[in-house]
């Protein structure tokens, strides 16, 4: 979805572990370049490219991936891309989040409990070979060079001005980011869009919930129109109002 000049809400429909999902990455664009944000889970590579260029945008324009924290669910095909790109993109993140998504550090999500909670959670009808694939790949979570530390507050030149916010809570180094000519907030998973109305951190999926709440009152010093949320996707009724609605329960 092409949400105003420049900027485009990708959908992609994935199953993981026997169950659908849809995530939402972004990409904004430029006549000269593309910068896709968050790279999906692994093996979602060939979907993204074709969501891309169903979006009318040529591959051959991006040159930069924004990673916005570790989750495998964002990480998960930044070595894809780096592989089948090599020499030609640039990835940027926080420098909190940057061991985590260069390998050099285990995710904080991925505990050894966590994989056995995620294993144990697959479908009865899963083969013992596919189980053992799934905990293989979640003891070794995908991992990606990060070129250039983002900084909180920096204004990048895309696509007429992205806006760093440094969000943490859900992960250490968590990034959002508002795109200035559109008025619209990158939550990426500070928030998340539910059964059409936008909601703040899930305290099961948060690094450090309390930290996550508090991170939503930087979200005020924007004039946001709308929000894309990396899970639940577009969100664009007032959401100034529901922003400052959620605010005011911290």
């Amino acid at each position: 979805m092409q949400i105003a000049n420049g900027i485009h809400m990708l959908e992609l429909e994935v199953t993981i572990m026997g169950r659908p999902n849809v995530i939402y990455p972004t990409l904004l664009c430029d006549e000269k370049s593309a910068v896709l944000i968050d790279t999906g889970y692994p093996g979602n590579f060939p979907l993204i490219c074709k969501a891309i260029e169903e979006h009318h945008v040529s591959l051959d324009k991006l040159n930069t991936i924004i990673i916005s924290h570790q989750d495998i669910d964002h990480i998960g095909s930044l070595p894809t891309f780096l592989n089948e790109m090599p020499n030609k993109l640039t990835v940027l993140a926080s420098e909190l989040e940057k061991p985590y998504i260069e390998g050099e550090k285990m995710l904080i999500k991925v505990t050894p409990e966590a994989i056995d909670r995620a294993v144990a959670s697959l479908p009865a009808d899963v083969s013992p070979e596919w189980r053992k694939a799934f905990r293989t790949n979640l003891e070794n979570p995908p991992k990606g060079q990060v070129h250039r530390i983002l900084e909180a507050g920096e204004q990048l030149p895309i696509a007429g001005g992205l806006i760093t916010i440094l969000t943490p809570g859900h992960t250490p180094g968590h990034l959002s980011f508002y795109h200035v000519p559109s008025k619209t907030l990158i939550a990426a998973d500070a928030m998340i869009v539910s059964d059409g109305q936008l909601l703040g951190p899930i305290p099961a999926y948060c690094a450090d919930y309390e930290l996550a709440r508090q991170s939503l009152k930087k979200f005020t010093e924007y004039d946001i129109e709308t929000v894309i949320c990396y899970h639940g996707g577009l969100f664009n009724e007032n959401a100034n109002a529901r922003i400052s609605e959620l605010v005011s329960t911290i």
